[in-house]
């Protein structure tokens, strides 16, 4: 599945992860190194099984706990409106 934000989410990159803004409440989301390289990793035309593989050889994380990460952020990001 390739992770697209709606209109009215910017991205940016910063030294720390990625942040997340939702213009149309003002919310933002910060996201740590590996949610980052999880939704980079989407956003090239990965699917799920990509950021997954992508965790697990730049992280010291099991593939279980890689595939929980994945899909927790995946669900986040789509219950909080922010995927189109």
């Amino acid at each position: 599945m390739t992770l697209r934000f709606g209109t009215d989410v910017s991205t940016a990159e910063t030294q720390y992860g990625t942040v997340l803004l939702d213009q149309r409440t003002g919310d933002y989301w910060e996201l740590n190194p590996t949610g980052a390289l999880v939704v980079r990793t989407l956003m090239d035309d990965g699917d799920e099984a990509a950021a997954v593989t992508a965790l697990v050889a730049q992280f010291a994380i099991d593939r279980d706990r890689a595939e929980r990460d994945v899909t927790a952020l995946v669900s986040d990001l789509r219950n909080a409106g922010l995927l189109s």
